[in-house]
């Protein structure tokens, strides 16, 4: 399967986690708008997913990844289990020591580091640190998850790892329906979704574990020991899982100076929600194809091979997450307004919302680029570059929001954010240039530069539509709004397509060779 299939794959599979995360953030939005019991579920929940990002996604798909790649590649496959055997038990030892300590400090970690302006005495407070014990499990089990996910990628099985988050909002999404038609109090409602959260994590550790086993790699339980190659590991993660987690701590950071702003929490991550459909389906699924795939490369000693990948990574980011943010940029009103205003979530919500999704666009390509310029460190074993500019990326996100919140509220949060992306983006671009690590090729500059000319004939577009059917888009009855918007982006995704592919941009027997594949399976 080539390069742009394998992103495919794992990309179709987060795009059915996106979809369906629209319809959980919308039944939320209906449920519980973005009051006091919105605002505790998501600072609880923020917690455990930040953890999930620095001990699991952030530190395995980093640090494991290439470890476990070179020991498939070069020793063989049992090597390659002894060495996962070791790694799951000093994981194991380390998530049931770190739940237990988050869960007994849940109020003091809630009073100083989740949302340090909540009232200690106020019932958001009480219900933030239930609901944060409840889902703080979830990471324990997000974790193995992320290591299992780590083993079916250096097999090249991208789909089943990609389809897991499925889970989390399929049950959040039954959980939902169901107590709207019981009829659950807000705090109730909070509750079930928080049991939720921990019944979706152990439904997709179920789910890793049978694709584990379904490639005839099963593993057993050892003694947790410091072996060389765990202690490898855990030198190579710590740094990998810092800056694995950088968005999440943003985000956090972010989300503890909005607890100072009724409703701010709330709707932060009703903005990144829609944010994140892009990121996730182009950005997460480059990073989770082009490690394992980069590290086999530079293990074989191929170069050549390398640069090809990392050069079709910048194609095919660039070329599908521009666009995406120029739209979100342009008539996020629009789509806030569709996906989300109903029941408990008003237009001045909206409004509030669709300017931070605005700032939070800018940021978007940023956070694309880092996710393909990262792996050349990784692949190489370089943890700690991506990680001293992490943090830059953090201190810069910690000023910003720290200036732009007390003058213009949330949206200085995400613009703060923004900001920071591309701090980390350039740094990492710059470094990887410098060391002669990749240099992107003539052809790919040539493609990007088409690519910018069709965005800019798309924005063109989007601008036009949004001056003489603005109104209809936000005014007109939900059926019309729906078609409005539908028909205005499927003709500015219709016009950019025909000028990249017209122009070159796109090869057309690349696209069209994954057309005919994705119909024969």
């Amino acid at each position: 399967m080539s390069l742009i299939g394998k992103f495919s794959t794992v990309g179709s599979a987060t795009l059915a986690s996106r979809v369906l995360g629209f319809f959980r953030e919308a039944m939320i939005a209906a449920a519980l708008g973005n009051g006091p019991v919105a605002d505790a579920f998501y600072a609880a929940f923020r917690f455990p997913n930040l953890f999930r990002r620095l001990f699991a996604e952030g530190a395995f798909n980093s640090a494991f990844v290439p470890l476990f790649a070179k020991e498939l590649e070069g020793d063989g496959g049992e090597a390659a289990r002894r060495f996962a055997e070791q790694v799951l038990s000093a994981l194991l030892f380390i998530l049931i020591l770190l739940s237990a300590i988050a869960m007994i400090f849940m109020p003091f970690l809630v009073s100083t580091i989740i949302a340090a302006q909540f009232d200690p005495a106020s019932s958001k407070f009480a219900v933030t640190v239930t609901y944060g014990r409840i889902m703080f499990p979830y990471l324990a089990a997000m974790s193995l998850v992320a290591m299992l996910s780590g083993i079916l990628n250096s097999f090249r099985r991208y789909f089943l790892a990609a389809l897991a988050p499925v889970l989390l909002n399929i049950v959040l999404i039954a959980a939902l329906a169901g107590g709207l038609i019981i009829g659950l109090a807000g705090e109730d409602v909070g509750l079930l979704l928080s049991w939720s959260v921990l019944v979706s994590g152990l439904l997709q550790l179920a789910l890793l574990l049978y694709g584990v086993h379904r490639e005839g790699f099963a593993m057993s339980f050892r003694a947790p020991a410091l072996t060389p190659q765990v202690r490898r590991l855990l030198w190579l993660a710590l740094p990998a899982a810092i800056t694995g987690g950088i968005t999440q701590i943003n985000l956090l950071v972010g989300q503890n100076i909005a607890s100072a702003q009724d409703g701010a929490i709330a709707i932060i991550n009703y903005a990144d929600r829609i944010n994140q459909l892009p990121l996730g389906v182009i950005g997460i699924a480059i990073g989770v194809v082009l490690l394992p795939e980069l590290s086999r490369s530079l293990k074989a000693g191929d170069f050549d091979d390398a640069a090809h990948l990392q050069n079709r990574s910048l194609e095919f980011g660039l070329g599908l997450t521009v666009p995406a943010a120029i739209g979100f940029a342009l008539i996020p009103e629009a789509l806030v307004a569709l996906v989300y205003e109903r029941g408990a979530f008003a237009r001045e919500t909206t409004l509030i919302t669709a300017e931070v999704l605005r700032a939070f666009a800018i940021g978007l390509p940023a956070f694309t680029l880092i996710s393909i310029f990262r792996p050349g460190f990784y692949a190489r074993e370089d943890m700690k570059t991506p990680m001293w500019f992490a943090g830059a990326n953090a201190a810069t996100n910690i000023t910003g929001s720290l200036i732009l919140f007390p003058l213009i509220g949330v949206t200085g949060i995400a613009i703060a954010t923004s900001i920071a992306g591309w701090v980390n983006a350039l740094l990492l671009a710059i470094a990887l240039w410098h060391r002669n690590l990749f240099r992107p090729s003539a052809v790919t500059l040539r493609r990007l530069g088409l690519i910018a000319l069709a965005n800019l004939v798309m924005a063109g577009l989007l601008v036009a539509a949004s001056r003489y059917l603005g109104a209809t888009m936000l005014e007109a009855g939900f059926i019309i709004r729906a078609l409005t918007v539908l028909a205005v982006v499927a003709g500015a995704a219709l016009v950019y397509f025909a000028i990249v592919i017209a122009t070159g941009a796109v090869e057309r027997d690349r696209l069209l060779g994954l057309f005919i594949r994705r119909r024969a399976q």
